[in-house]
């Protein structure tokens, strides 16, 4: 790590040649990245400084910063909207601002890292929520759903591969016994198996704390995180029978990151702060949130329940789709819980006297994550790749009964997930109760249906079956308030991609390829048709599949919507660049359409895209030439001059000679 003499002095008024550096990053790491490092090579080459640019890009780092770099630098400029490490940096000036900011805003960037703060070590300073609180997240998502989601994109291999470990083990070597539920034998292979996914299952609410503190103010809050993640998730320290499970992680994971950053704002003499980040703060806040959670919050949690179950006990001889439909909400509510395994603890309890309220819970258990993986299936488009693996493996959960498998859905959309989760569970309680379903065992899903362990089976895969239906059409309804409605069958019908491509023309046979040959005069269209940004993807969707590379037209569509649901691929400068990595192409491509009276593609400057260019590469694509183009694209498009030859380009040909100059 650098380890400068002292910070530079504020330069606003030297009139000197100032020698900047600056880091640039977005959450897809492709065209923003790039784009906004151009822009503050442009500024700063017109204000009269010397400047390097780090980008950290999904091809990774390049133009990499070394030491001497930041030795001789008079401040650092950082423009991303993800964590970027600023140990580095230490005693210099550092302004930390979104990845727009950079795009946007160069020269007033240049001029405010003059007097910036000098950033004094210990760790990043503070993490993925310091750079979109510094200003700069524009349009983007909000902090607290930033923070969310980095310990979700973290917590979930853990769901993953705890989830089925757990579920094969059982399918495979567990045993159905009217006393003890499914078991696998002790000392067997299974068991092994299921122990290993146990301790999956036992890390991934610890993981989703700490990774939210992290989120928030870096390394120095990953320790009281996870502990406190672990506290929360341990209901032996605060005498409850069940833990505050992901909902309390949640809670732990943003009142560790806050009380870090509140402790760095403290002032310590110098000699003290560089034991600061690793041993005084995770000291502190790890001993301070655990024991407010131990003595505070606690307490509270373990009296609720504990009065919860006192009180189901008293609607046993009540109506028993009221009872259903209280036990299916408890169920799907926090997926694996404290409200959760209430209800399951008190099925549990009375599985030998009261099958009939075991069966309630087990037609329940396995709704929330086959729901939202149904969900996943019905609306692709509105889920992520990530998501969509996701909810493949949460089909399989939910098969054997494992309700966490819905944890990664209802932690990135509480809102939208929880109340379909539990509409869902309360419908499939309430069928069970009514058809008088038994489960002799205390477990769940439809794993204990094929075991023999469950009486009225047809009415209990009903009760499943419909449970889930509701949970997913629901989740889908919810998901969709708010943005563009898509027609059932795809947006208005585009015209015919061949009414859209101008004839080839003739070319001399020593042109070089475009774009190492992804761009052809097939996937050319001067005269895009459409008029919104779903029916310009589709349009150029068919562009692509003139080339045959297409096997899939409307899944291709399909992924480049989702990506869009990621941030929009609006670039400004009446530009956008929709891309898609999918099976649905067979090989790489490229296609490039211009717009007339340009469309609305949410670009942060407000400008509508009038040069579009889509690019298509197989999941399975080797290496990341694409990536290194579409970098080379963004560039190439910041030049005023090559957007406006693009536009009054007559030709295919005339297009195809400008965009020959990419390289």
């Amino acid at each position: 790590m650098t380890s400068p003499a002292g910070p530079p002095p504020a330069a606003g008024t030297s009139g000197r040649r100032l020698k900047l550096l600056a880091v640039t990053a977005c959450p897809t790491g492709i065209a923003h990245t790039y784009m906004a490092a151009e822009k503050l090579v442009q500024a700063a080459e017109s204000l009269g400084h010397d400047i390097k640019v780090e980008t950290q890009g999904s091809i990774g780092a390049e133009n990499v910063l070394t030491d001497n770099d930041v030795r001789q630098a008079d401040g650092i400029i950082i423009a991303a909207d993800k964590d970027v490490d600023r140990s580095r940096f230490a005693g210099k000036r550092v302004l930390v601002v979104g990845v727009a900011e950079g795009i946007h805003h160069p020269e007033r960037l240049i001029k405010q890292v003059q007097s910036a703060p000098v950033h004094e070590g210990g760790g990043a300073g503070g993490g993925i929520l310091a750079g979109v609180a510094g200003g700069g997240a524009g349009k983007g998502r909000g902090v607290t759903y930033k923070a969310l989601m980095n310990g979700v994109s973290y917590m979930i291999p853990f769901v993953v591969v705890g989830g089925l470990l757990i579920a094969v083990s059982l399918a495979l070597g567990g045993h159905p016994q009217a006393s003890g539920g499914l078991v696998i034998p002790d000392g067997s292979f299974w068991k092994h198996v299921n122990d290993i996914g146990g301790i999956g299952f036992t890390l991934m609410v610890p993981i989703l704390s700490g990774y939210i503190a992290y989120a928030i103010a870096d390394r120095p809050a990953l320790v009281p995180g996870m502990v406190g993640g672990w506290i929360a998730n341990t209901g032996a320290l605060y005498d409850s029978k069940s833990g505050a499970g992901f909902i309390g992680a949640i809670v732990t994971g943003f009142l560790a990151g806050y009380l870090v950053l509140w402790i760095k704002k403290v002032r310590v003499p110098r000699f003290v702060r560089p034991i600061m980040p690793i041993i005084v703060i995770p000291v502190v806040a790890t001993s301070a949130l655990g024991l407010f959670f131990i003595y505070v919050v606690g307490q509270p949690i373990a009296w609720v329940f504990e009065h919860l179950t006192t009180w189901l006990g008293s609607l046993t001889g009540a109506s028993a789709a009221l009872l259903g439909v209280l036990l299916g909400l408890m169920i799907a509510f926090d997926m694996g819980g404290p409200v959760n395994k209430t209800a399951f603890l008190f099925g549990a309890g009375l599985v030998s006297k009261n099958p009939e309220i075991m069966g309630m819970c087990a037609a329940a258990i396995p709704v929330p994550p086959l729901g939202q993986g149904l969900a996943t299936l019905l609306r692709r488009r509105m889920f992520d790749e990530q998501e969509r693996e996701t909810g493949l493996a949460a089909l399989f959960m939910g098969f054997f009964g494992i309700t966490e498998g819905a944890i990664p859905f209802a932690a990135a959309r509480p809102a939208r997930v929880i109340p379909a989760n539990m509409l869902g569970g309360a419908v499939a309680g309430a069928i069970a109760g009514l058809a008088a379903v038994q489960d002799s065992v205390p477990h769940g899903g439809p794993i204990v249906a094929v075991l023999g362990a469950v009486s009225g089976v047809p009415m209990f895969f009903v009760a499943v079956v419909i449970g889930a239906v509701v949970t997913a059409l629901t989740t889908v309804t919810l998901m969709s308030l708010g943005r563009t409605p898509v027609a059932a069958g795809g947006p208005a019908a585009a015209p015919p991609a061949a009414e859209a491509v101008v004839p080839p023309v003739a070319r001399p046979s020593a042109r070089p390829e475009v774009l190492s040959g992804y761009l052809t005069e097939q996937t050319v269209s001067l005269g895009l048709a459409a008029e919104d940004k779903e029916a310009a993807i589709r349009e150029m969707a068919e562009l692509l599949a003139a080339t045959g590379k297409v096997t899939d037209v409307d899944a291709l569509t399909a992924a480049a919507l989702a990506r869009e649901e990621l941030g929009t691929t609006g670039l400004g400068e009446e530009i956008a660049i929709p891309h898609a990595k999918t099976d649905a192409v067979s090989a790489p491509a490229v296609a490039f359409a211009r717009s007339g009276a340009g469309i609305e593609w949410g670009a942060l400057d407000g400008t509508r895209a009038r040069l579009i260019f889509m690019i298509a590469v197989p999941e399975a694509a080797a290496g990341d030439e694409h990536l290194r183009i579409l970098a080379l694209l963004a560039r190439k498009l910041l030049d005023s001059g090559f957007r406006e030859r693009l536009l009054e380009a007559a030709g295919t040909d005339d297009v195809l000679g400008i965009l020959e100059e990419i390289r």
